[in-house]
């Protein structure tokens, strides 16, 4: 082989090198851009929360329930346990009663 052969295959070789270099690097770029594409995606569709319930309406249920919790339970406390009428806890001279118990045990 002569020089001036030589040198045809290598230009060959490095022109072949470069473009499989280029294809590799086009090939990372696209994947990158899919990667960012769908990091963009999931932030631009971010799902916006609807609640079925919203805090006020459960700020309200709750207090509701506290009230029904300690109704329930001075009616089984008073009416069950104490031997008193259920329908005695809410007047107010039960629990003006009650108040004076307590205040003498101290």
């Amino acid at each position: 082989m002569s020089v001036n052969n030589l040198s045809q295959e290598q230009a060959k070789t490095r022109e072949e090198y470069k473009k499989a270099k280029n294809e590799s690097q086009q090939k990372i770029n696209v994947h990158e851009k899919k990667a960012n594409g769908e990091k963009a995606a999931t932030q631009k569709n971010k799902r916006v929360r609807i609640r079925l319930i919203p805090i006020w309406l459960r700020l309200l249920l709750l207090i509701i329930f506290i009230l029904v919790g300690v109704t329930s339970g001075a009616a089984v406390g008073y009416g069950v346990l104490g031997d008193g009428k259920v329908a005695d806890i809410f007047k107010e001279s039960t629990w003006t009663h009650i108040r004076d118990l307590v205040d003498k045990g101290k």
